[in-house]
């Protein structure tokens, strides 16, 4: 099978946020208590948290983190996480059906969040509560002093403010599951009194709004025209989540799901110019795409013990082990990402650590890395600078969502300062090799080429506790120099990135 990709200087998408590459923890399963905090461990340091989890997490290079939901969010009472720890109430989440020692609060988290390398994005609940929590929270967190809320964060060891810029205005309050549920029009009000609110304390915070749970959700896109209609010249970011299931063990409509992914974003950012548009108004709004992973390995199962259980306190939930095949889904995740990165600014992936996650830890024990790890970290790393406009020319198939999805998937970025062009490019393919020519114009000339490969022959293969290295990247040789670009041979199931030095 052949392919013909054209890479220009001059055809480019936008300059990517680095915060693309966010991601997520939520006081859900064990994310929190023995995921990032285990006391006991041998790696603790001296608040608690994994130091070996820490520097994986630093490997990843994650700019920015949501916390603390999420589902948990919204019937959670910031307070209960704050003074001596022998001293919080434990309450019941009733999100996951547990009980929640609060031992964890912001303290804890932004102590965390700065050994990590990564900024604070922190959720308020709008679930139970409402405007008054949400200005005190702030006030707690990013006053100097001199008030109720700010000397009380003193009090309790924080001299100095944590100045968190970005701020998630409640969790999927489109969702008839959520606690404290609400129609687009209650919320958009709440939202839009709170945003307000927040911006006489500053102008200058970044706040998102809720959109849609998901594509299939009933109320969806009329929801994003009437929560923006209320919030517009308020908010910076509306909120889109989607996960990705194989329960039919289809892989070409598994790996198709992408293209449901792109027409999710161009429609939301449809809404976000109809609503500039009837509003006259000069201020862009972007895209949170705040929560989003492969999920469906123990859900099922995962639901069916919830529903049984007693309020255990972070129990096993939520943890697929990931196999080879979510390695070809997330690659293509983060290229749309990338493709879609003059309206998507913020993504996270959900969640980073144990709750579908791209870290595993053991209590006790040692903390490896999923399967999805290893394309994140690429993207992560390489996907910053200038987004390109490619022009791809390849074979197609037709599935259930979407027809002529193309068998490759590429995103490129130019990093200017760096002198280097990244790709990543996935073959859906899993018949045949794939060759690719791959032109580059407007670039100069290229001086050298590497070739990074994850492959297995096995698409259920996994990185596991006992096993944690079964799915690694190896040095590929698939990429050379070929007169004013490269040609490239992606092996059938694969992911490969390819990078170029100018």
């Amino acid at each position: 099978m052949e392919a013909k990709v054209t890479a220009h200087g001059r055809f480019t998408i936008a300059e990517i946020d680095k915060r693309l590459y966010g991601s997520f923890l939520e006081h859900l399963g064990r994310a929190v208590y023995t995921g990032i905090h285990e006391p006991g461990h041998p790696t603790a340091d001296a608040n608690g948290m994994r130091r070996d989890v820490i520097d994986l997490v630093r490997e990843l290079d994650t700019p920015i983190c949501r916390y603390p939901g999420g589902n948990f969010v919204s019937a959670y009472n910031w307070e209960d996480g704050i003074g001596p720890q022998d001293q919080r109430p434990t309450r019941l989440d009733l999100a996951w059906r547990t009980s929640e020692s609060n031992q964890v609060g912001i303290h804890e988290y932004a102590a965390w969040a700065e050994a990590a390398n990564t900024e604070m994005m922190l959720a308020i609940n709008l679930g139970s509560r409402g405007l008054d929590e949400a200005r005190a929270f702030v006030e707690y967190v990013n006053h100097p002093g001199g008030t109720y809320w700010s000397d009380l964060r003193r009090q309790n060891g924080q001299a100095d403010p944590w100045g968190v810029k970005v701020w998630c205005l409640g969790n999927e309050m489109d969702g008839p599951w959520q606690v404290g549920h609400k129609s687009a029009e209650e919320y958009g009000h709440l939202a839009n009194e709170t945003a307000k609110a927040l911006r006489a304390f500053d102008k200058s915070l970044e706040l998102i709004v809720c959109g849609s749970s998901h594509s299939n959700m009933p109320t969806y896109p009329q929801w994003e025209a009437s929560v923006l209609e209320a919030t517009y010249d308020q908010v910076d970011y509306i909120s889109l989540h989607m996960y990705f299931e194989n329960h039919e063990k289809n892989t070409a409509e598994f790996l198709a799901l992408p293209e449901k992914l792109d027409k999710y974003i161009g429609t939301v950012s449809g809404v976000i110019d109809y609503v500039k548009a009837k509003k006259r108004s000069k201020r862009d709004v972007k895209i949170s795409f705040d929560e989003w992973n492969v999920w469906y390995h123990e859900r099922e199962e995962d639901a069916r013990r919830m529903a049984e259980w007693d309020w255990p306190h972070a129990p096993r939930l939520l943890e697929d082990i990931y196999n080879f095949e979510d390695v070809l889904q997330v690659g293509c995740i983060l290229n749309t990402f990338i493709r879609r990165s003059d309206v998507v600014s913020i993504a996270c992936i959900a969640q980073l650590v144990n709750v579908i996650a791209p870290i595993m830890t053991e209590p006790g024990g040692i903390s490896w890395r999923q399967t999805i790890y290893y394309p994140f970290k690429f993207a992560s790393a390489h996907g910053r600078g200038t987004a390109l406009r490619l022009d791809v020319d390849c074979p197609t198939y037709d599935a259930d969502v979407a027809s002529n999805v193309k068998y490759l998937d590429i995103a490129g970025v130019h990093d200017g300062d760096a002198g280097t062009l990244s790709f990543f490019a996935i073959n859906r393919n899993g018949a045949e090799t794939m060759d690719v020519t791959l032109g580059l114009e407007g670039f100069g000339a290229a001086k050298s080429v590497e070739h990074t490969l994850i492959k297995h022959d096995d698409l259920e293969a996994r990185n596991t506790l006992s096993a944690p290295m079964t799915v690694v990247p190896e040095a590929g040789n698939g990429a050379k120099i070929e007169g004013n670009g490269l040609r490239l041979t992606l092996p059938p199931y694969s992911y490969s990135m390819v990078r170029v030095m100018l």
